[in-house]
């Protein structure tokens, strides 16, 4: 049976994963910060064996060195970085004048920085596997070439930083024989996604249609939901 880790599995996309890959007849770790407040994780968990909960707030180090302690000799298959956040009021603030620095550190952190230090934690996890890949969420808002409006700066600064670490992430771990994907999931219906977008479990199918067809000379590389190769 094949093992996947995700992180931010509470809501939205992460819980769609654990529900299609519990479904395949994987083993999910399902990661969240408030595993206490994760209700409908919780009822996933009681109808398939598969799946458990655990507490992992990608900025804290004692709660990272923890998951790494418990999985301590689980192979993952799959390390999938999905744990994010978006803290601009709208698509088009903060306006020049109106930045909360604040929220942008915290932003990077999360999105940034988190995905990094849960991917170094777990690499021995991931280089133990069969698949031995790491898979990043990332998003169309973090290509530099695609931005034509104001606005999002905390979150696009995140993205493209994201981007431009794990892409250097691949390179370093070539040698290692673990592939790093890079993924945008559309326009979701949920919390931090458009109201008019695709449901959330058409975008995990895409996902994993993705994912299942990686290849090592992919690695590094930034694709869409439907597998449209995405601009830096």
């Amino acid at each position: 049976m094949p093992n996947i880790l995700i992180t931010g599995s509470n809501r939205g996309i992460g819980l769609e994963l654990v529900r299609q890959y519990a479904q395949a007849d994987w083993r999910v770790y399902a990661t969240c910060r408030h595993p206490a407040e994760a209700h409908e994780l919780h009822g996933l968990a009681k109808e398939n064996g598969q799946i458990s909960i655990h507490r992992l707030d990608v900025t804290v180090a004692e709660d990272i060195k923890a998951i790494g302690w418990a999985l301590e000799d689980v192979p993952l298959d799959i390390l999938y970085n999905n744990a994010g956040v978006y803290l601009e009021d709208d698509y088009l603030k903060p306006a020049p004048g109106t930045i909360r620095y604040d929220l942008w550190l915290r932003t990077l952190e999360v999105n940034s920085l988190g995905a990094v230090r849960v991917s170094e934690a777990l690499l021995d996890n991931v280089a133990a596997s069969d698949m031995r890949l790491i898979t990043v969420m990332t998003s169309h808002m973090g290509s530099i070439e695609d931005i034509s409006i104001p606005g999002s700066y905390y979150y696009r600064s995140s993205k493209a930083a994201l981007n431009a670490a794990m892409r250097g992430f691949a390179e370093a771990l070539r040698e290692r024989g673990i592939g790093v994907l890079l993924l945008h999931p559309g326009g979701v219906q949920t919390r931090m996604g458009p109201s008019d977008g695709i449901r959330p479990a058409e975008s995990v199918r895409g996902l994993r249609q993705v994912i299942d067809a990686f290849t090592p000379d992919q690695t590094g590389l930034f694709f869409r939901y439907d597998g449209e190769p995405m601009p830096w």
